[in-house]
Formats: structure tokens, sequence, C-alpha cells
């Protein structure tokens, strides 16, 4: 009797969930179908920018796939990721906590330690809690072990250790050693008579450099990334050792694709959750062959073109596998777009006339809208029917509504419940949100936003992007000046007050003084 009771709870709790998502037809049939758990999966791009897609208005390239998850899904025009970097934005879509409550919450070098805690919510340890199995593939960047690693061995603590049953990572980023694959926490393919040494401080004798040694480049670097060399390309860092486990560059994107299609192969029988996080478009930009000269924008393009590809064939496998309709897929970006990022691959020579960034004003490393406004999709085959939401969301608030999908609620975290918005019923999001770039914060309510005074250059001159940085409060009104082109800080003295006194009651006392801008 009393598992039946439960039964029927369930039951009644999932259909008032869903009911409505898809009109009266869309209700839930049967039993089986009421009880049952949708996987879900967060397909997590690079650098990709709001202009990029061509459902968000982007025209040199073409991404049908994307697309695709746009008009039969949900486009938000307003989705944001926290920050307009990597790792801040990751910790923030994984924990449900604003990136700038975490001191260490920076862009991470591949030897920086987790800065996850272990005894922290994750949504993948919510999920987990669920009857989930959990599952990562692609980039991590959010640090891995507890000081010093040793990546001949066991390295631990990861993702394994904050809710995900499976992980198949790079520790950090494409351009940063040690340039290899983690699967539960060991290097793939290691031969131990090869050991690998990694050092973010000096090189290892007799290791060339991409500084010292350009005759061995088939990539030249323009800033920063003039450490060891990996297949012909500069990094940061150095790295000596692992030459058998070493990754293939231009082999990246269908590596992490079939890892993908194998775990929900292996799994489509229980309910899953996938954060797969593609590599594309962040550098150095490595197509493979066959996608090479798909657009006239060079590499930078080109990824994106394989990105978009890489997901079609993902959404095939769904679509084979028989569990697209049991699927909820959540599409995004880790921060704005970065053209010249540390190498000479002639994204900014054959950019023409391509808006990375689409109206918006700014780009990665920036506190104008294009370093967190980015491509936001939600796509659920039968369940979520396609438009458009103008409504404020974060990838932030991921933890609190997949919650609420998998019949829990998660407390004391920055992360609202935005289930119904996600699912495209309620036009209803965010009231407001504090946005951080490289320790700087400013703050959104409805559609004004407010930047603080900061010191610092106004355009960081390697990447030629506008940061957000003034002497003078900005104060836009988004509605009508998307560009960010009017200041109305002193002629709505009233508005700057209020938002400032909302800002600080969140975030507490601004700090003028900016940390050096690290362009990686």
């Amino acid at each position: 009797m009393k598992k039946i009771t439960l039964f029927f709870l369930a039951s009644i709790v999932i259909e008032l969930v869903f009911s409505g998502c898809a009109g009266n037809s869309g209700k839930v049939a049967t039993e089986e179908a009421a009880t049952a758990k949708p996987n879900i999966v967060v397909i997590y791009l690079d650098d990709l920018g709001y202009g990029d897609v061509g459902a968000y208005g982007a025209t040199k390239i073409q991404t049908p796939n994307m697309d695709r998850l746009a008009t039969e899904g949900v486009l938000f025009t307003d989705g944001h990721a926290s920050s307009s970097t990597c790792t801040p934005s990751r910790y923030a879509l994984l924990t449900g906590v604003y990136p700038w409550r975490n001191k260490d919450a920076k862009i991470l070098p591949g030897t920086a330690p987790l800065i996850i805690d272990t005894a922290q919510q994750t949504v993948p340890k919510m999920l987990k809690e669920q009857g989930y199995y959990t599952g990562v593939v692609g980039k991590w960047h959010l640090g891995l072990g507890s000081g010093h690693v040793d990546w001949n061995q066991h390295v631990s603590p990861g993702p394994n250790e904050i809710g995900f049953d499976y992980s198949y990572i790079m520790a950090a980023t494409q351009d940063r050693v040690p340039t290899v694959y983690l699967e539960n926490g060991l290097v793939e393919g290691l031969d131990p008579n090869d050991p690998i040494e990694v050092s973010y401080s000096q090189n290892f004798e007799g290791e060339p450099t991409g500084k010292d040694n350009p005759e061995l480049l088939t990539m030249r670097w323009e800033h920063g990334h003039n450490n060891s060399i990996v297949n012909g390309v500069p990094r940061i860092g150095f790295m000596k050792g692992g030459e058998k486990a070493k990754w293939s560059d231009v082999d990246m994107a269908d590596h992490f694709l079939a890892k993908a299609q194998d775990y929900v192969k292996q799994h489509k029988n229980e309910p899953f959750f996938l954060y797969y996080a593609l590599q594309q478009p962040h550098v150095p930009r490595t197509p493979h062959p066959r996608f090479v000269g798909k657009t006239d924008l060079g590499p930078r393009g080109d990824v994106i073109v394989e990105a978009d590809w890489c997901i079609g064939e993902f959404i095939k496998t769904l679509e084979e596998e028989g569990i697209l309709e049991n699927t909820l897929i959540v599409f995004s970006s880790d921060n704005g777009p970065v053209l010249n990022d540390g190498y000479y691959d002639d994204a900014v020579e054959r950019n023409g006339d391509h808006t990375p960034a689409g109206p918006l004003r700014g780009g990665k490393y920036s506190l104008f809208e294009a370093g967190t406004r980015v491509p936001f999709i939600t796509y659920w085959k039968g369940k979520i029917q396609p438009g458009t939401s103008d409504a404020l969301v974060c990838q932030m608030d991921l933890l609190a509504s997949l919650a609420r999908l998998a019949g829990t609620r998660v407390d004391n975290t920055d992360s609202e419940e935005l289930l119904d918005v996600l699912m495209g019923t309620s036009k209803e999001g965010r009231s407001s949100l504090v946005l951080e770039a490289s320790t700087r914060t400013a703050y959104r309510a409805g559609n004004w936003l407010m930047i603080p005074p900061y010191n610092g250059p106004a355009v960081a001159s390697n990447v030629n992007i506008e940061l957000g940085n003034s002497p003078e409060f900005q104060l836009y009104n988004l509605s009508d000046d998307l560009g960010q082109q009017n200041n109305q800080a002193t002629e709505n003295p009233e508005k700057l007050q209020e938002m400032l006194e909302d800002y600080k009651a969140i975030i507490g006392a601004s700090n003028p003084k900016v940390e050096a801008l690290e362009l990686k």
C-alpha cells in the first residue's frame, strides 16, 4: 500500500510540473510516462558570441543544428552566463552560486586546485541524489587536486568528487598544459616509463618553447602563448613527458563527440545528466581538415561550423537511441566572443562583415552586455513549444530549476527557480542579476544596466575589446539602447541611485580597483 501511495503522489507531482507545457495535447498520457525522469543535457560552448549563431542573426556562418534547437525550442534573447570569462561561468553553472563570492573563481592555470568544495551543492550532486547517472565530457577548467598534482597518479579531487559519476575531460583549456585527457581522474594512455611533469613557472631543461623555437611552430603566437610546444602549437605553461598521452588537436571535437555519444548509448535506459562542454571556438582554433574552409572567416568560423556538426551528430544519436523526446537540452556559451585571443589565425583579418557580438557592445572580458549575454536555448521535443523569450535568465539558475524538474528543491544559493521560464510557459524571468568580469561586477535590474566606476584601461588593446572601465558611473536602458551608446547616469540620477542601493545590498561596497586582466 505504501509503495502504491508513493507512486500515485509522484505521478501527481510530475503531472503538475508538465501540464500546460505543450497545451492540452501535451499532458502525460500514461503512468509510465508520468513517472519517468527526463534526461538532461547541457551543451556548453567556449567563447561563442551572441551573433555567432544563425538563429541570433549570423549570416556568414551556417549553424543549422544550433538553429534547429532554437527554432524548435525557446530562444532566449536575454540569457546570460554569470561572467565574461570561462572559469567563473562554469563555477556558477555547476554550483548555482555567484562566482564573485569565491575569490578563487578566476581564470585558472592548468595546475590550479579544484575550486568547488567537495561538500558544496552542485547540479550533478543534486541530480545524482534524485536517481540520475551524471557525466561530464569536454573542457573542465575548474581546477583539479588540492594544490600539487601528480599527473602520473589518480588525480583527486575533481569532477567525480563533486557529483559526476563519470568524467572525461581536459584539465583546463586547449591552449594550456597538460595537453592530455583524463578519464575518471586518470590520464588516458599514459606510459609509466614517460611520466608527465608540468610547471607554470619555469621550463624543463632541454624542452623547446614557442618563444625560443619558432621554427617548430605550425601556429604563431601573438601574446601569452609561447611556452611548451605540442603538435606545433605553443601553449601556456611548461610540460615534459607523456608523449603517448598527448591529444591530437584536430581530432579533439570528434573525440569528445564520440565520448558523449558513448555515454548516451551506455545510459539510455536510466535517467542521465550530461554536461557536454565543447572546446570551440576557444583558441587554438584547430578545425579537423573536413571543416577547413567551410567559412570565409578562417579557423574561427570553421570551428563553429565543426561544433555545429558535432551538435547535430549528438542529437542524431539521441534520436537513434529513441530518447530525444525524453531529453531536455540546454544550449549556451560560457562568455562572449573574442577574435584575437593569443594566436595569429586570421580571425581579425578575415572577419569581414561578421559581427560575433551581434548588436551588443563589448565581448569576452567585458562588463558590457556582449561579455555575458550569449546564445541561450532550451529544447525538449514534444514538451517545449517553439518560441522566443525576452525573460532575463542566467546559467546559474539551472541548479534550482533542474532541481524542481527532478522533483526536489535547493536552498541557500543564488540560483533562482525558473523552470516554467525555461520550459517556455512563463515570461517572468529574473528581476535582477549581478554580472562579473575579471573581479569587476555590474548590475542588471529589468532592462537597466549599471556599471560602477572602475580604474583600468577602457579597452584591452591586445584583444581590442571594450572592458566597461570608466571613472564615471554608467547607466544604460537596454530596452531602447541595446548597443549601450547613451549613458544616462547624469540625466537620470534617481534611477542610478535606486540601482546603486539595490546593488550594494547584494554585493556590498564596490571596489574601484581592478586586478590585472589576464588575457587567456
